[in-house]
């Protein structure tokens, strides 16, 4: 199953979504306009960037890849 979670800065507008697409329940961000910021791994407990780099080693947060 997809599941779709938005994303929101402080003003309620969209900053991009959270779309979960693995049955391990990894996940993958995506900007507003559709490009990739990263990706979370359950399995590893850290989530990457667009380019493959850590932004965190123990937590598997795609909300870290956001700026709010």
């Amino acid at each position: 199953m997809l599941k779709v979670e938005f994303v929101r800065d402080g003003n309620n507008q969209i900053t991009g979504t959270k779309t979960t697409g693995f049955l391990n329940g990894d996940e993958v961000a995506r900007d507003r306009d559709g490009k990739i910021v990263g990706r979370s791994s359950s399995a590893f407990g850290n989530t990457r960037d667009a380019q493959g780099k850590l932004v965190s080693r123990n937590q598997a947060d795609t909300d870290l890849l956001f700026r709010r």
